[in-house]
């Protein structure tokens, strides 16, 4: 059966330009000149007889025809790209490019990652710690970790779990304070309080004064430690330090093995889920499904044994 298709340097270029949102970038991304990616739009539109962008000053901007050929053809060139790479390294085809988060990219995907790895030898990965957004066709990226979906509207997705934050400390750190393990958190000094400044990425940002007025107590005076990163909060409580705000998905391996505790049932909701993404076609990779499958059917703590 014969191909109906446009010419393929003008889907290139229009890809590019709907991905970038500018001819400029587009050209600087694919080295040639804008007037060389608005000439092919210009072949792209005429075999279509659509128009494909909106041109509002120096942007553009998809219409409805050109949002429906750019979500097929970002697919179908990723796809490409990712066949073309595979030929050419020689890359085995179990490998997969994952990219992540970085709050939970080493207390939680790592050793899932390292708990598959195991039981299917033949898996490989490259693993990218990257903010938000990310671009899956231009870095060949398979499967994506990410907080919240508002930037992913066209991809597979997977819920992993809405989060909650939750006071841990460690058993080292109850036993150096008998008050606090008689009195629980209304016992706990300000200045053993750890605080993670959770950063522009998060839709919420759960604070210890939130928390004591969840809990209907007084809030000790400002002090302890601040942290940028929640995983860092929940070594520092692991280390006896103090008492963390910690993330309950990212602490639960460490209270199932009793190095930390939870010091109360109280919980703060974060504002998103976390989800997994990939594209929808590539969905065709074996490697890709199961892991993605796997990964939904091991939210909770683990045994990393083989």
């Amino acid at each position: 059966m014969s191909l109906t298709l446009p010419p393929l340097n003008s889907l290139r270029a229009f890809e590019a330009a709907a991905r970038t949102g500018s001819f400029v970038s587009a050209a600087q991304e694919l080295g040639v000149s804008p007037a060389a990616i608005s000439q092919h739009i210009r072949k792209l539109e005429d075999f279509l007889g659509k128009n494909v962008f909106q041109r509002l000053n120096n942007r553009v901007v998809l219409t409805d025809a050109g949002h429906a050929i750019f979500v097929s053809t970002a697919e179908s060139l990723q796809n490409i790209s990712q066949t073309t790479l595979d030929l050419v390294s020689d890359r085995p085809r179990s490998r997969l490019v994952i990219s992540v988060i970085d709050s939970v990219a080493e207390k939680w995907l790592l050793p899932r990652l390292i708990a598959y790895a195991r039981r299917h030898t033949d898996f490989r990965f490259d693993l990218r710690v990257e903010a938000d957004p990310v671009d899956f066709a231009r870095h060949n990226i398979d499967l994506r970790l990410c907080y919240g979906l508002g930037l992913y509207p066209d991809l597979r997705v997977g819920f992993l779990a809405r989060d909650s934050v939750q006071p841990m400390c460690s058993p080292d750190y109850l036993r150096r304070n008998p008050d606090v393990l008689r009195a629980g958190m209304a016992a706990v000094p300000g200045s053993d309080l750890l605080h993670t400044s959770w950063g522009p990425t998060f839709g919420s940002n759960p604070t210890w004064q939130s928390w004591f007025q969840r809990a209907n107590l007084p809030a000790p005076p400002p002090g302890g430690f601040q942290v940028g990163r929640s995983a860092l909060a929940l070594d520092l409580a692991e280390a006896g330090l103090g008492v963390a705000l910690a993330q309950r998905m990212l602490g639960s391996a460490h209270i199932a093995e009793g190095r930390l505790v939870p010091l109360s049932d109280i919980t703060l909701d974060l504002g998103h889920d976390y989800c997994l993404v990939h594209p929808p076609g590539a969905a065709r990779k074996r490697t890709l499904t199961a892991l993605f499958d796997w990964l939904l059917a091991n939210v909770d703590p683990l045994s990393l044994e083989p």
